[in-house]
């Protein structure tokens, strides 16, 4: 039993294994220009999360162009046509430009379904609790993309 725990415990440490969450405190990333378009509360919670800093006397430094959108669409109705279920996603496109051209392309989409609730007041909320939830998938989707 302790050689194949040692055996293991071997293999583990010396194939150069690291968790993914690791190192969660990604270095700063220095952009010459950062673009935002889209929503704007989603693009300010990305900036304000990740350390995305600008320096515009570096010109040789990259361009860092982020557009978001964030929909919420009906997915069912019932024979009345009252909403059964509802779907919110949004949808981020990272690039990141040198000279006009583009180096880095990615686009990270995160969506939920979930039931209509009766009061239209906790229905509201609950959708601002799943934008904010979807917004923090794709942050971690971001960290994990730039850190690789």
């Amino acid at each position: 039993m302790k050689k194949t725990i040692l055996i293991l415990l071997f293999f583990i440490t010396s194939c150069g294994y690291q968790p993914i969450y690791l190192n969660k405190n990604i270095t700063n990333f220095e952009f010459s220009k950062i673009n935002f378009e889209g929503e704007k509360n989603i693009n300010r919670k990305i900036l304000s999360t990740l350390p995305f800093k600008e320096n515009a006397s570096d010109k040789s430094l990259n361009e860092l162009i982020l557009k978001s959108s964030f929909t919420v669409e009906e997915t069912s109705k019932d024979s009345k046509g009252q909403v059964k279920s509802y779907r919110s996603s949004i949808n981020v496109d990272l690039s990141i430009v040198k000279n006009k051209k583009v180096i880095k392309n990615k686009n990270f989409i995160k969506d939920f379904t979930y039931s209509n609730i009766s009061s239209k007041f906790e229905l509201v909320e609950y959708q601002e609790q799943v934008k904010n939830n979807i917004i923090n998938k794709v942050i971690e989707e971001i960290i994990l993309y730039m850190s690789l």
